[in-house]
């Protein structure tokens, strides 16, 4: 599912909301990662801290109802190029770093971290999936030596 203009609207809209509860210009005293919770039923965003407590909360409407096997997938790419299009932002929270973007299933379940801002460093997970060339790759060549 490739995201639409107006999912790729509302999640950088989402992202922002959230940013604001955290502004840049408090000193960062809170330790908290962000939980990103997308039901996969309603299409509905919500944005938790450590101690559930809800941050954000919208629906996508692309998302209602969404039965794609790859939708948690397709959910992590959308987030992951919106959290890239705000990283300025999101890089400047008043949270203690590191802290972490976490995409979770509506159950909670740890799903995938999709961004993680320590200091002067911010790292993007790169799943398995996206190595497995390349792992391929440099196995093959260190076998020949």
């Amino acid at each position: 599912m490739k995201a639409t203009e107006q999912t790729i609207q509302q999640l950088d809209r989402a992202l922002r909301k959230t940013a604001e509860k955290f502004p840049s210009t408090e000193e960062a005293s809170q330790m908290t990662d962000l939980h990103i919770r997308v039901t996969q039923e309603t299409g509905e965003l919500m944005v938790f801290d450590d101690d559930d407590r809800e941050l954000m909360r919208c629906v996508i409407e692309q998302w209602i109802e969404n039965r794609d096997d790859t939708f948690y997938d397709d959910v992590a790419a959308a987030l992951s190029d919106a959290i890239q299009r705000e990283k300025d932002l999101l890089e400047g929270l008043s949270i203690l770093k590191p802290y972490s973007f976490v995409l979770e299933n509506d159950e909670s379940e740890h799903i995938q971290e999709l961004y993680v801002v320590d200091d002067d460093l911010a790292i993007v997970p790169l799943s398995v999936d996206s190595l497995e060339g390349d792992l391929d790759d440099f196995l093959d060549n260190l076998l020949k030596e």
